[in-house]
């Protein structure tokens, strides 16, 4: 399952048409401890780029945005109870949400882990 990151810090895992997006480690590191998690719901229509989740920690609120369009399929129920998951495990149980993709062709701009780790280095 090929995994994309983009410069705003999500990460996307992608199996057929469907797309699992979260933030990644870098982001949480940065933000601290989360507090609070807001996912889309099901059926929320979402374009490249546009707001999608929020999550706030004791430093800051911050949005998250989808890296492509798509259908949100399912939110993740679990960080409003356990937000804490966002810093423990931000990229596998502390995912976001699932979409449907719409349009493939947007993943081409995004970063692999190499390209990711060497933006992020830069960052520093």
């Amino acid at each position: 399952m090929p995994r994309y990151f983009t410069e705003e810090h999500e990460w996307i895992d992608v199996e057929g048409d469907s797309a699992t997006i979260g933030i990644t480690d870098y982001a949480q590191e940065q933000l601290g401890d989360i507090v609070f998690v807001e996912v889309p719901e099901k059926g929320t229509e979402l374009d490249k780029g546009a707001e999608a989740a929020v999550v706030e920690s004791v430093k800051a609120a911050s949005d998250v945005f989808s890296p492509i369009s798509g259908t949100v399929t399912v939110g993740n129920a679990a960080l409003e109870e356990e937000p804490e998951l966002v810093n423990s495990s931000p990229e596998e149980d502390g995912w976001f949400f699932k979409l449907t993709v719409s349009d493939a062709a947007e993943l081409e701009g995004l970063m692999d882990e190499d390209a990711y780790k060497t933006y992020c280095e830069g960052l520093d």
